[in-house]
């Protein structure tokens, strides 16, 4: 596994061994936030359902929150590139990496995602 690959499975030991069932989410949401539906994310290669649903709406959200901000190698991207992106594809991210259910879920709340976008953008 790559350096930029570990940070998953590093988050999720850290938060590991809780009883508490939201720390047990939250190992699922960092272990599994880069899984993809077509099984060619990492940690684990996990496939479909495989991926735990909280790591599969992670996903999205994170890919968003990623295309949205600023990074070293890429400029932010306005909402209807981020859109774009996510629904249509480009060569890093397609479609088909994201559970179709959660994907229609975003296509059919995109506004949602702009305004909470927008009102923590600044925090």
């Amino acid at each position: 596994m790559a350096g930029d690959e570990t940070h998953a499975a590093v988050g999720a030991e850290i938060l590991s061994g809780s009883e508490s069932p939201y720390l047990q989410m939250a190992v699922d949401i960092a272990r599994c936030h880069h899984e993809r539906w077509d099984g060619s994310g990492y940690p684990s290669g996990l496939k479909g359902e495989e991926i735990p649903l909280t790591g599969r709406i992670m996903g999205l959200c994170d890919q968003y929150d990623a295309l949205r901000s600023v990074r070293p190698y890429k400029p932010e991207f306005d909402e209807a590139t981020t859109a774009q992106i996510l629904l249509k594809g480009d060569d890093r991210t397609r479609p088909e990496h994201f559970d179709p259910e959660v994907l229609s879920a975003f296509r059919k709340s995109r506004e949602q995602f702009a305004d909470i976008y927008r009102d923590f953008a600044n925090d």
